[in-house]
Parts: structure tokens; sequence; C-alpha cells
């Protein structure tokens, strides 16, 4: 198969948006997703974009994408942060995966960012040894804390 590695466009967004949704049933929180169509695309092509996205295609059908956007630390400056990465279940094991991986590190390399970072859940043993391919090590002394946008509606 003839994959095509591409940026996002626009008119990605509906399928990019059903992807997010599998990784979520995959990382058993299908709940979750609230973003809607509209606030995915202006978050991504609107005035203010904040996201981009790398999609792998082959004969117009998007199998899979790797969507990042900087983030600033204090301890290292500018760097990739990969938010997610995923191709279907039906193409994973055909290296998909690691062609959009790639293209993120060039990504990272080009924008001379300082680093890239993720995070990937402690059970998801297949992301783990992909990731471990990289010799990417491991951090389980952070937790993740968030709010929700009710939540922030809320504070008084």
């Amino acid at each position: 198969m003839d994959i095509t590695i591409r940026v996002a466009r626009k008119e990605d967004c509906k399928r990019l948006l059903e992807l997010v949704q599998e990784l979520a049933v995959y990382e058993r929180a299908p709940d979750e997703v609230t973003v809607t169509l509209e606030e995915f695309e202006d978050a991504g092509f609107g005035p203010r974009p904040v996201w981009k996205a790398f999609v792998a295609e082959s004969e117009g059908i998007i199998h899979g994408f790797g969507l990042y956007y900087i983030r600033y630390s204090t301890w290292k400056g500018c760097r990739l942060y990969l938010e997610d990465l995923l191709v279907t279940e039906e193409m994973r094991g055909q290296g998909i995966g690691k062609i959009i991986f790639d293209r993120l590190i060039e990504e990272a390399v080009e924008k001379g960012f300082n680093g890239m970072s993720w995070q990937v859940l402690d059970w998801n043993e297949p992301a783990i040894n992909f990731y471990k391919k990289y010799n990417a090590p491991l951090d389980g002394g952070w937790l993740n804390v968030s709010l929700s946008k009710e939540q922030l509606s809320n504070f008084n």
C-alpha cells in the first residue's frame, strides 16, 4: 500500500475527529471527547490556530494522524507536544505509525524545537513498546491534572 504523509487540511477535520473518537474508545474513554467539529476546525484553521497535524493517506482515505502543538517549558524552551498519534485498528502493524512519528521528529528538528514530549497510558503496552524503540524514557513521576470547561465556568 502506498502511504502519503501530508499536512492536515481543514477538510480533513471531520475524519480526524472520527479517528479521535476511535482513539477514545481504545483508551476506554469514549464519552470524554466533547469538542465539536466547529471548535476543532477553528483551533486548527481559525484566526489563531493552535494545532497542526500530519495525516497518513492512501487512495484518498486517511488511515492515521499525528497531531501536535507547541509547548513551552520554562526549563527546556519550545518543544513539540504530541497530543495524539493514531493509526486505525485495521491498518496497524504496517509501519504507518513509524512513518508519522518520524515525520513529527523531522518537524521538531526543522522548527528548531528543543525536544518532543507526549503521554502514553501505563497499560498501553503496544504504544510503550513502540516508543521504547526510539529510546524514549518513560517518566512515571508526574500525575495528570486538569480542570474541565464546566469547572472553569464555575470558578468564583
